[in-house]
């Protein structure tokens, strides 16, 4: 094996000192032997293997985040073996076995007959690349969570609500299950803000929001702001009488978190309405019409009072 200028006739030695001065690192493998016949100096500056210790394409292998080497190798040798010029990204693993964003670029040599004669590429550090990636990457997540989630109360908004309702209308009707759900109104909560401020209105929707959150104790139940001071609870799987149940306990939990509402002409607690309905879906039905029905239910609690239910059995 040689590194030095062996490979390179006498003539390019600028040449070659220009590509030892670049921050690619530039190499060659022998195709028949697969074994490496130049690789640039810089290598030992990025990942601490000196040049005489890169030998064979096992070498190349070895070096190589585990994750990574099964995908990389089998790509690169089906690549080297169509003869076609390729790229691929990858952890390489330093001497002190840290990991390195590598971008290997290579060209496929051929001889006059056509026969791949060996591999020429040039190694690129895209560690701070990789980073700024997974960092973007990081903020595009982050975006995304709160777009589902409502800004004030921190609990799931009506954009999270509508897309988990289409996906378990889709579940319900397919597997034809019952499908709940519960939607909830503060009652008087415009007295409530007339009488506390609207700092104390954001306040105690929080409160309400973390309450009723609590009345789903199931992992696929969903519990969102629907807007306002109504909240929504989606019971998958659940049927009319255990969805009662749950609004019922709703209804409790607000009763024992005992907010103050002064200005409330049901009682001197806050205190909620709730519409009810449970359904399995059919194919000419639609969950938009699911969920007016439901809310015509919440409509007649708050016609009969408030502080009350009103579902079907």
């Amino acid at each position: 094996m040689t590194h030095a200028a062996d490979d390179v006739p006498a003539d390019s030695t600028v040449y070659k000192t220009l590509l030892e001065s670049t921050k690619a690192i530039p190499w060659q493998i022998d195709w028949k032997t697969l074994q490496f016949t130049y690789i640039g100096p810089q290598i030992e500056q990025l990942l601490g293997w000196t040049p005489s210790s890169w030998v064979t394409v096992q070498d190349w292998a070895d070096r190589m985040h585990p994750e990574d080497r099964e995908r990389v190798v089998d790509f690169c040798v089906a690549q080297s073996q169509a003869g076609t010029d390729h790229e691929a990204d990858y952890r390489a693993l330093t001497k002190d076995g840290e990991a390195v964003w590598i971008r290997d670029v290579v060209h496929v040599k051929r001889n006059e007959a056509g026969d791949v004669e060996s591999l020429i590429g040039f190694m690129f550090d895209i560690s701070e690349r990789k980073a700024a990636e997974q960092k973007l990457l990081a903020l595009q997540e982050e975006l995304e969570s709160l777009s589902f989630k409502d800004g004030l109360t921190g609990v799931s908004n009506r954009r999270m609500f509508d897309s988990i309702l289409d996906a378990e209308w889709v579940e319900a009707r397919r597997m034809g299950q019952a499908l709940s759900l519960i939607l909830i109104d503060i009652d008087y909560f415009k007295q409530y803000n007339d009488c506390y401020g609207h700092i104390q209105g954001d306040t105690c929707l929080k409160q309400v929001a973390q309450v009723l959150a609590s009345a789903a104790t199931r992992s696929r139940d969903g519990f969102a702001r629907f807007g306002g001071e109504e909240f929504v609870l989606i019971l998958p799987g659940t049927d009319a009488a255990s969805a009662l149940t749950v609004a019922e306990r709703c209804r409790s939990l607000i009763f024992k978190a005992q907010i103050p509402h002064d200005a409330s002409p049901v009682g001197q607690l806050l205190t909620i309405s709730l519409g009810v309905g449970t359904t399995i879906p059919a194919r000419h039905e639609t969950a938009i019409d699911f969920v007016e029905m439901v809310d015509q239910r919440l409509y007649q609690a708050k016609q009969r009072g408030r502080n009350c239910i009103v579902g079907a059995l």
